[in-house]
Order: structure tokens, then C-alpha cells, then sequence
């Protein structure tokens, strides 16, 4: 088996789970109930990751559409809030990719994700320049499952689709990366990707990663 790369999703694989503390306050910044809120940010989360909508005109958007009026100190504070919901980190997938990398393979990240996120994890996160390619959906303006975003990735990193393996949270996304011949590997947390990964006899070729819940901190 000739694996060279390994590209990692960032939301739910790379980062943790929404920080329940800021999805709280952009709740309350809108004066919406939570369902109508989580029903107008996610009914809207493609077109933004597809940067056909940026930050914001995408609260400009739900605002249109829940019927309510935001005011510019709102939608900025909206803004960052969005951002630091997904700034939270999964240190130990962030481990596990260091030692792939110290392993002499790529690393490459492939994210459905806003101009927003992207943003602030440009600003903060220091560690995106130890990956090879980083793809961003709003930057090309696709996104996942589509299977141009997974050729992009796998060109630029310089290598064919059966030498990548590609780990997501989403079902749709690994069948994707598949039907473009890259290896795929459904993530839940680090010690049942260690077991998938062993399973399929990439123990052979990866180091493993930590028997941690990769959802904890």
C-alpha cells in the first residue's frame, strides 16, 4: 500500500464540538427561540460554506428569513461569536496528525467552512502552516461531497487518489472521497479510528492514534 497523505476534515475532527457557550449567546443576540435559531443557521450553513454567502450577508440572510432586524453591533458581535464557537480544538486528533506528519506523509485539511471560521483560525492558529494544503469550500465556491473539492485537495498535494485517505464525521463526505478512489475512514473519536485504521491494515504504514474519546476537551 503506497499511502502518502492524509487529508483530515477540521469541524468535528480537527476542532471539537460547537462551544455550547457562544451557540447560547448568538441565541440570545438574535431573540430568537433556540429551534428557530438552529433552524434559520443551519438552513443557510451550505450557501455560506459555499461562499455564496459571506459572513455578513449570511446573518443578513437569516435575519430575512426568521423575520427579524439586525443591527450592525448585532451582526459584528454575531460575527466573532460564530467564529469562537468553532475555535475549540480536538488536541489530541491535532497530536495524532504531528506524528503523521513526523512519519514523512502529508497532511492536508478539507473543510466545508465559511470566510468567518477561516478568518479567525488565519489569525490564531499558527499550526495550519505544518499542513501541506489547507482547502476551504468558500474559497473555491464547492464544497463536499462534490467530488472537484476532493480532486483539488489531492492535486495539489501532489499525489494520486488511492495514496490519500481521507477522515470526516459525515458519512456523505467519506463516500465522496471513495468514489474518487481516495481512502476513506468515518470519524467518531480517536480509539474507533484506531481500530478502523488497524482493521483495514493501515496500522502497517500510520502510527496509530492515542485510545482517547477524541470528543473530550
Amino acid at each position: 500500500m503506497d499511502l502518502r497523505a492524509v487529508v483530515f476534515d477540521y469541524g468535528m475532527v480537527l476542532s471539537a464540538p460547537q462551544d455550547a457557550v457562544a451557540c447560547q449567546e448568538m441565541v440570545q443576540t438574535t431573540g430568537l427561540s433556540p429551534e428557530a435559531f438552529e433552524q434559520y443557521y443551519w438552513s443557510n450553513r451550505d450557501d455560506f460554506d459555499r461562499g455564496a454567502l459571506y459572513g455578513p450577508t449570511y446573518w443578513e440572510k437569516i435575519a430575512s428569513d426568521a423575520g427579524i432586524r439586525l443591527s450592525a453591533e448585532q451582526t459584528s458581535r454575531l460575527l466573532v461569536l460564530d467564529a469562537r464557537a468553532w475555535m475549540y480544538l480536538n488536541e489530541p486528533a491535532l497530536a495524532w496528525a504531528q506524528q503523521v506528519r513526523a512519519a514523512g506523509i502529508k497532511i492536508g485539511i478539507l473543510s466545508n467552512i465559511g470566510d468567518t471560521q477561516v478568518n479567525a483560525m488565519r489569525q490564531q492558529f499558527g499550526w495550519l502552516s505544518d499542513y501541506d494544503q489547507c482547502t476551504w469550500s468558500y474559497e473555491l465556491k464547492m464544497a463536499k461531497p462534490e467530488p472537484e473539492i476532493y480532486r483539488y485537495t489531492i492535486e495539489k498535494l501532489g499525489v494520486e487518489p488511492q495514496q490519500a485517505l481521507f477522515i470526516d464525521d459525515r458519512p456523505e463526505n467519506i463516500r465522496g472521497a471513495e468514489a474518487i478512489g481516495m481512502h476513506g475512514f468515518l470519524f467518531t473519536n480517536l480509539q474507533q479510528l484506531a481500530g478502523d485504521l488497524k482493521a483495514r491494515g493501515f496500522d502497517r504504514i500510520l502510527p496509530m492514534p492515542l485510545a482517547l474519546d477524541a470528543q473530550v476537551g
